[in-house]
């Protein structure tokens, strides 16, 4: 038996995804560094709790408006904290 899980994904995933595409030019030594850049991800989703959903739909509507604004902060917090994260080893390897 085959089991299809291709609609399984994790909620946090496209926040952190669009959280760092929004603060990325504001890091010029990360700007037009892709794999840093999704280093910074990788940083920031390991930072949060997962919450997995099938569909979007399925969050909206067992989410509260606290609920969700708390999740909003989560990520943005994270990103901010694994953007510092990613800079300090960038520059902790440049140095050698």
């Amino acid at each position: 038996m085959s089991i299809d899980f291709t609609s399984i994904r994790n909620h946090n995933e496209q926040g952190v995804f669009d959280a760092v595409s929004a603060a990325a030019p504001d890091h010029p030594g990360l700007t037009g560094r892709e794999d840093l850049l999704a280093d910074v991800a990788c940083v920031a989703l390991n930072r949060l709790q997962p919450r997995y959903i099938r569909h979007m739909v399925d969050l909206a509507f067992y989410q509260s408006e606290r609920e969700r604004q708390e999740t909003e902060k989560a990520v943005t917090d994270a990103v901010e904290y694994a953007f510092g994260f990613v800079q300090a080893r960038t520059a902790m390897r440049a140095r050698g």
